[in-house]
C-alpha cells in the first residue's frame, strides 16, 4: 500500500489531470473508471461535494470534498480540452486529444500516466497503480471504524438486514471517513483550508511523525479488552 509520504510525493509531481484523480482516489475511494466517467453534473464544487453512482455495480454514492481536492479539480477544469468526441462531451476529465480517459484494462491510459510518474518517482513497485489509491482509502478509513459510510463512499453493498432496513446515512459521517483520511494524508494539525500541493514539504514531518488520534469507537473497544483482560 502507498504511504502518506509517498502519495504527497505524487501530487507534488503529477500533472494537473492526474493530480485531480489522484485525490479523487484517495479522497473519495475512487478508481480509474470512476475518474474517467466522472460526469460534470455529478460534481458541486461550490458546496465540496460528489455524487455519482459507481459505473461497475450502478451503487450509489456521495463523497465530501477536501479542499484540496476541490482546488486541483477546478485546476483540470481550467485547462479542460474542447471534447473532439461525443462519448467525451460532459466528462470532467479529457485527454490531450479531447478524447475520454476510459479505456480497457489491458490499455488504460490512467494507468500508464500513474506509472510513467511513479517510475519518475522511483516509487514503482508490483501493485502499486493508480487503482491502489482505493485500496490505501478502504484501509485508513476502515481505521475510523465506520464501516457504513466508508461502504456508502466506495459504493459498497453489503447483503445483510441491516443494509436492507438502512434509509440513509448522515454527511456528518461521510465527513468524519474523509476528514480523518486526510488528516492521514497531510497531518493532524491540517486546517479548514487548502494544503498547497506545490509546496508539501511542510507538511510531510507533520503527517509522519503525529499519529492520528484514535476514533471514539475504537477507543472505547480497547478500554472494554483491557477491562476483560484484568
Amino acid at each position: 500500500m502507498f504511504v502518506a509520504n509517498e502519495i504527497r510525493r505524487m501530487l507534488d509531481d503529477a500533472g494537473v489531470q492526474l493530480r485531480a484523480m489522484i485525490l479523487l482516489g484517495v479522497n473519495c475511494g475512487f478508481g480509474n473508471q470512476d475518474c474517467a466517467t466522472l460526469p460534470l453534473k455529478a460534481v458541486n464544487l461550490d458546496a465540496g461535494w460528489i455524487t455519482y453512482a459507481r459505473p461497475k455495480t450502478g451503487i450509489r454514492r456521495r463523497c465530501p470534498l477536501w479542499p484540496e481536492t476541490v482546488t486541483a479539480i477546478r485546476q483540470a477544469l481550467a485547462e479542460r480540452r474542447t471534447p473532439s468526441k461525443h462519448r467525451s462531451t460532459g466528462l470532467v476529465f479529457i485527454t490531450a486529444r479531447g478524447d475520454t480517459w476510459a479505456k480497457t484494462a489491458a490499455d488504460n491510459p490512467i494507468s500508464k500516466e500513474t506509472v510513467k510518474l511513479l517510475r519518475k518517482l522511483g516509487l514503482h513497485r508490483p501493485r502499486h497503480s493508480f487503482y491502489a489509491l482505493r485500496h490505501v482509502f478502504a484501509t485508513i478509513a476502515g481505521e475510523t471504524t465506520d464501516q457504513v459510510a466508508v461502504d456508502h463512499i466506495m459504493g459498497h453493498a453489503r447483503d445483510d438486514m441491516a443494509s436492507v432496513y438502512r434509509e440513509r446515512i448522515s454527511d456528518e459521517r461521510l465527513k468524519a471517513v474523509t476528514d480523518f483520511v486526510r488528516r492521514w494524508l497531510f497531518g493532524q494539525d491540517v486546517g479548514p483550508g487548502a494544503v498547497d500541493i506545490g509546496n508539501l514539504e511542510g507538511t510531510e514531518q507533520a503527517a509522519e511523525s503525529t499519529p492520528l488520534e484514535t476514533p471514539p469507537a475504537k477507543r472505547a473497544a480497547k478500554t472494554r479488552r483491557r477491562t476483560k483482560a484484568k
